[in-house]
């Protein structure tokens, strides 16, 4: 095979994608149809919770169009880190919804669904025999870490994909997966190098993002050779130059030339990009050659766990005072004083926090700009807690201690925040953190992440 023809509909399964963007791929006669569907940029609460962050019925219209065309074409279907974060309950979520499709469309194929979940009991055996160590600025982990944790996913690589392809699987859906092997593993399988692969699936994962103007909910289109690979957009207002495609191989990287994951590096010291014409003469199209991928001499595998913290309760607020919101930081500090006083005898443990859009909002303590000239603020007040009904109680206390506290320079007596809901907070649930994001030792990178064949 001369070259792997390889279609990316959008950067996150539910996202979306135009249909004639979609069209104009399957034209293309592709080899695979491939999405990645998760990440850990929504936080931890999607992993924590079982759920997704993406609609059910938004995924399953983009599902439809892809198993359809798959079908169609005889080709493999594969999604990546299902359900949003790759735990069990979201590999299933996303099985119920294709078993729903193939129901519908009368669809027969063999799937494969590829578990990601790991016990605690088998990392409490790894942490002991020292197969576990930090990841980046990670602390240690502890016994109870593990313990403590509601879920724990690891990040497989393509091995496991490669063993679902040769198994037979016409649709392939992943628990958590390093993202360029959603669209690599099924490449390697026909015979081409990892290097140029997994840099191509790095490119593709993110839909056409890596065009201009860039957009997560559109389609891009990538052709694999024995030396080198191409990547296009199928919307003609986007064009793909080699400052598009470059800067997305930077994108979520701290080294730009040593890009790790699971079993190896790719390396791009000698990467190239270059811009080329489309068969109409346009400059939409990006090659890029150079990319080696050098196995690691310890293949480790990614662990991501979360562990529950309490349960959160918020209040949408918003400043027009010029004089509280140049007084807002001594006020504030009234607030945290008199919500301690008032529940020192029940001693409630509580985190209370205020976030001030128009101030630091974003970048909170980090925030270089210590002043603002807005002349208004949005104000978040949050308190997470132990129970909903104490986090409950901390938010609700500290909306109307400052709603009617005084500050400096204060002459009304009218309320001090304007309100855009009634009710005005929100109990949200569970709060979880990320906890784990450690490398794991193993010696079979597919021992982690059994295959289940279904047949529908």
């Amino acid at each position: 095979m001369a070259e792997y023809r390889i279609l990316s509909p959008t950067a996150i399964l539910g996202y979306g994608f135009p249909e004639s963007s979609f069209a104009a791929g399957l034209k293309k006669k592709p080899h695979l149809i491939a999405a990645d569907a998760g990440s850990t940029d929504p936080g931890p609460y999607y992993l924590g919770a079982g759920v997704s962050f993406t609609g059910r019925l938004a995924v399953k219209r983009d599902l439809t169009l892809m198993l359809a065309a798959g079908f169609d074409l005889g080709i493999p279907v594969i999604v990546g880190t299902a359900g949003g974060s790759g735990g069990q309950p979201h590999l299933s979520w996303t099985a119920q919804i294709v078993r729903e499709i193939a129901a519908e469309k009368k669809l027969n194929f063999k799937m494969a669904l590829i578990h990601a979940e790991i016990e605690r009991d088998f990392l409490l055996t790894k942490l002991r025999q020292g197969k576990l160590s930090p990841l980046g600025s990670v602390s240690a982990i502890k016994e109870h870490d593990i313990i403590e944790a509601v879920r724990i996913v690891g990040q497989m690589g393509a091995e496991p994909f490669i063993r679902a392809l040769n198994e037979g699987a016409r649709v392939i859906l992943a628990g958590r997966a390093y993202d360029p092997a959603v669209f690599a593993a099924s490449a390697i399988v026909a015979g081409f190098a990892p290097g140029p692969a997994f840099h191509l699936g790095k490119i593709l994962e993110c839909g056409a993002i890596a065009a201009t103007p860039g957009s997560g909910s559109d389609c891009l289109f990538g052709v694999l050779n024995h030396h080198s690979f191409t990547v296009e957009p199928l919307n003609p207002l986007r064009c793909c130059t080699v400052t598009s495609v470059a800067a997305h191989t930077l994108y979520e990287k701290s080294n730009p030339l040593l890009l790790p994951g699971p079993g190896g590096m790719l390396n791009l010291s000698a990467c190239q990009f270059k811009q080329e014409n489309n068969p109409s003469g346009q400059n939409r199209i990006v090659r890029v050659s150079g990319s080696r991928f050098i196995p690691a001499a310890q293949y480790t595998v990614k662990i991501e766990g979360v562990k529950r913290i309490g349960f959160r309760t918020v209040c949408l607020a918003g400043c027009r005072d010029p004089v509280m919101i140049k007084n807002i930081k001594i006020l504030m500090e009234r607030v945290r004083e008199r919500v301690k006083d008032n529940f020192s005898r029940e001693n409630y443990r509580y985190y209370l926090d205020f976030k001030l859009y128009g101030l630091n909002g974003v970048m909170g303590a980090g925030e270089p700009v210590k002043t603002t000239r807005a002349h208004e603020l949005g104000i978040i007040i949050e308190a997470v807690a132990p129970t909903q009904e104490i986090a409950n109680t901390i938010c609700g206390f500290a909306r109307t201690t400052m709603l009617h506290a005084d500050y400096p320079e204060r002459i009304a007596t009218a309320g001090n925040l304007a309100f855009p809901y009634s009710p005005s907070d929100f109990a949200t649930g569970e709060v979880f953190n990320f906890h784990i994001y450690h490398l794991l030792e193993v010696d079979d990178p597919c021992a982690l992440f059994p295959v289940e064949i279904v047949h529908l």
